[in-house]
């Protein structure tokens, strides 16, 4: 079982509109609402590739209860969300479909207590003891320490479960000092990081900083992995157009389910950078276009070499 923590859940609602324009009053073509929050977009994703999922963390409100009444109809999927006393958010991404543009607004999160953030500790890890991997995924809702990653990550290694850590700002910054196997930053969260906006030197000092291996997600330009058993590049094919929200949350599903599956580094940048690009054609985060992924994983191309990094 794979588990995936979304301390941040939300109610993923995507508007499709025929032309995104300020100041203006807009028909929306299509409305669609999903569980979201990142872990749970990479759950979704880990189990339409076939393995079992169990997600937790935060739940609370009439939108949680929408969230987990969808999660219930989602094949793979176990819930083991906390109950919480504040609602859980809304997040609302509106494309733009004449441009392909996607406008997103994220609400904070229910502000979280003392009682309720010890209640999901110990439940994370009575989790952790049939795990395979855990990946800790998303923003802190308000409540919730800064340093909580960083916890989180020490009760994982404690349990020697694999931990993959994606998030931003000070909650990376601590839960990288607290020595994760994997971190999977975009360019902007690695330079804010690290200080460089040079990918390779700033991949390289995150791994100083404590991270085993870093995959930076480079947008168009696929994926940069430094790793302890050498460093390469996965590139797409070609530049994919549509909604890039959830892009990197699929390439988290194409990492963990590498990771579990023994498969080699250049194979698992190969199915995350494949994974990625096809979402980006699927309509909405957690999901991505079956045909569309399977076309690609043969022409990602990867580069590199496997030494000491």
């Amino acid at each position: 079982m794979i588990l995936t923590v979304t301390l941040n859940t939300a109610l993923d609602i995507t508007y499709r509109v025929p032309a995104l324009r300020p100041h203006a009053t807009h028909r929306v073509s299509e409305v669609t609402e999903r569980p979201g929050g990142k872990g749970l977009n990479v759950a979704r994703v880990l189990a339409a590739l076939g393995h079992e999922v169990t997600v937790t963390g935060f739940t609370g409100g009439a939108t949680g209860r929408v969230v987990q009444d969808q999660l219930t109809t989602t094949p793979g999927v176990v819930d083991a969300l906390i109950p919480v006393s504040g609602p859980t958010r809304r997040t609302i991404a509106v494309v733009d479909e004449q441009t392909g543009d996607t406008t997103q607004l994220n609400e904070p999160g229910p502000t979280i207590t003392s009682a309720e953030w010890s209640a999901f500790q110990t439940a994370y890890e009575d989790l952790l003891a049939s795990a395979s991997a855990v990946a800790l995924c998303g923003s802190l809702p308000p409540g919730v320490p800064v340093g909580a990653y960083a916890a989180l990550i020490r009760s994982a290694k404690a349990a020697d479960v694999p931990v993959l850590l994606d998030t931003a700002g000070e909650a990376l910054r601590r839960g990288v000092a607290a020595r994760p196997d994997v971190i999977k930053p975009n360019a902007d969260e690695l330079a804010e990081l690290t200080g460089s906006h040079e990918p390779l030197r700033a991949t390289q000092d995150a791994r100083r900083r404590g991270a085993r291996t870093v995959v930076a997600s480079l947008g168009a330009e696929g994926l940069l992995a430094v790793t302890p058993e050498g460093r390469w590049r996965a590139t797409p094919p070609n530049h994919a157009h549509g909604n890039p929200t959830g892009a990197g949350d699929s390439a988290v599903a194409g990492l963990l389910s590498g990771l579990v599956e023994r498969l080699p580094w250049p194979d698992r940048l190969a199915r995350a950078a494949a994974l990625s690009a096809a979402s980006v054609v699927a309509p909405v985060a957690g999901e991505f276009d079956q045909g569309v992924y399977e076309e690609l994983l043969g022409r990602v191309t990867v580069t590199g070499e496997a030494s000491a990094a």
